[in-house]
């Protein structure tokens, strides 16, 4: 009943802002625009169709905002001014009651808060689909003041997805059930993956992990700033980190005439994102214009600075090294290979023609090399890909679906930086290394060195296990040979015990077969 209501309600929001109109004006049959103004008769829908679209969004809840802000970085499929619009979704929802964050903290902590800060601003100064942001001042325990941000959890949103996350198992169920793609597409497991990322994000304590994760994972790199947690001052509904200073990505003209490289900020981001997807196989999974910032401070100038770790990605060691080969096959346009990996993973039927696939592959993605973003979009390269998989019923990899979402994220992020990245190009150098490095002598000297520990307590051990063994070889035969005598005298007795047997069974059918006869002559 419950997954009923919110159907409704969903439905209400969707009637009240007028989106059935939104979507049926961009379709030209004419039979629709009769049904469009049929729909919207009586209905005051003065409101630019951008606001309208944002505001229902917001109404409907976390899920639907963070389906907003990815829409906002992809102003190659979005109209300009819905796009704009829905980019106030990334740090700008309306926020909630300061003193409910007041009232959060203190609970969190057991003490006032003036026991627990020097100093809290009252009004936030971020506010997003799950948590808003105050700055504050702590006092660590040797008496040194840190500036820092407190993000405190939005109240109730535990409840507001368990209902979007029910409906949308239901609808999967339902989706894998009754569409001949349900199987192919997995779409259970994908709203599976999406219920883990969602609830984890409502976990501040695993936030603030995956912020301290990242942050040793990107020390060495010196393109990204990730903030310092105060664990101290952490709890589920509360994190407290280093407070940032920096400039939001989206100003690009405001960092050009700060003197920031744009196009270096924009090979940057690419080489910061495989960095983390194939090294680490640990990435930030949420990039968008509203979690980046850029630093202006002398020492860390033009570095990015990121913010907001609620949703990170995973990948196994299979998954790096499979995606990594995909990656590079695409970049040196070798299709069959990208075929044959297609095949050797399952991700294709097993009777699937490398050669047909291969052509497939080839129609998609050749006519976008060697073309800087500004005349191609990854979107539309992976819209046909999906036509294509469809045709070769290619499954859905669940475990990929956040890497898919955030590769979006950065293409419609280098679009905004600098049209004349080339992503290909610009990946094709980190990746190759990355492989090298993976199967080469030093791969190799590294599994060494890990195994060391391992090999060291093994050793002292092994003239003593070999003495053992070799000794205990002859007795081992005499055992062989008694036990293939033992199983020749078992053959001998079950042959003679079925030949009782087949003949028991058949003296008795003989004698109730004469019987009958016996009673039908007389």
């Amino acid at each position: 009943m419950s997954r009923f209501l919110r159907g409704w309600a969903i439905l209400w929001v969707v009637f009240r802002y007028g989106l059935d109109e939104l979507v049926l004006s961009g379709l030209p049959h004419p039979a629709l625009r009769k049904l469009r103004g049929v729909l919207t008769f009586g209905r005051k829908l003065d409101k630019p169709r951008g606001q309208r679209l944002r505001e229902a969004l917001e109404e409907l809840g976390p899920i639907f905002v963070k389906f907003g802000q990815v829409l906002s970085t992809r102003s190659d499929l979005m109209p300009p001014d819905v796009a704009e619009e829905l980019a106030k979704l990334q740090d700008r929802v309306p926020p909630f009651d300061s003193q409910i964050a007041v009232d959060t903290i203190e609970r969190s902590f057991r003490k006032s808060l003036d026991q627990i800060f020097v100093s809290f601003e009252r009004e936030p100064v971020a506010s997003a689909s799950i948590a808003q942001v105050h700055f504050a001042v702590i006092r660590d325990k040797n008496g040194v003041e840190h500036e820092v941000a407190v993000k405190v959890l939005r109240p109730g949103m535990k409840t507001v997805i368990d209902k979007d996350l029910a409906l949308m198992h239901m609808m999967a169920s339902w989706l894998e059930r009754l569409s001949h793609d349900g199987k192919r597409l997995k779409p259970r497991e994908v709203v599976a993956e999406f219920d883990n990322y969602l609830h984890d994000e409502l976990d501040l304590i695993r936030e603030a992990s995956n912020a301290a994760q990242l942050r040793r994972n990107m020390e060495g790199l010196d393109l990204v700033l990730i903030p310092e947690i105060f664990w101290d001052y952490c709890h589920t509904d509360v994190m407290v980190m280093e407070r940032m200073k920096g400039v939001p990505i989206s100003q690009v003209e405001r960092l050009r005439e700060a003197g920031v490289d744009i196009p270096k900020l924009a090979r940057d981001g690419v080489t910061i994102f495989f960095t983390q997807v194939f090294r680490d196989g640990f990435f930030h999974a949420d990039m968008h214009p509203g979690n980046i910032m850029v630093s202006l401070e002398p020492e860390t100038f033009g570095r990015y600075i990121s913010l907001d770790f609620g949703i990170v990605g995973t990948l196994t060691e299979f998954d790096k090294e499979y995606l990594a080969q995909n990656f590079l096959a695409f970049f040196r346009r070798d299709y069959k290979r990208v075929a044959a990996l297609h095949v050797e993973s399952g991700w294709v039927p097993a009777n699937t023609r490398v050669e047909e696939l291969e052509a497939a592959i080839r129609a998609v993605c050749e006519p976008y090399f060697d073309r800087p973003l500004a005349e191609i979009s990854l979107g539309m390269v992976l819209m046909r890909l999906f036509q294509t998989s469809r045709r070769f019923q290619v499954e859905i990899q669940p475990q990929l679906v956040l890497l898919q979402k955030t590769l979006l994220n950065i293409e419609g992020l280098g679009r905004q930086l600098d049209p004349n990245l080339d992503l290909w190009s610009t990946a094709k150098p980190f990746l190759e290394k990355w492989m090298l490095d993976q199967m080469g002598p030093q791969r190799l000297w590294r599994e060494i060195q890990a195994q060391a520990p391992r090999y060291a307590k093994i050793l002292p051990d092994l003239p003593r296990v070999l003495h053992q063994y070799l000794s205990s070889k002859g007795a081992d035969r005499e055992h062989d040979d008694l036990l293939k005598e033992l199983l020749k005298q078992q053959q001998t007795t079950n042959r003679l015990l079925q030949a009782i047997l087949c003949g028991g069974i058949g003296f008795v059918i003989g004698l109730v077969v004469l019987q009958i006869l016996l009673r039908v002559r007389f």
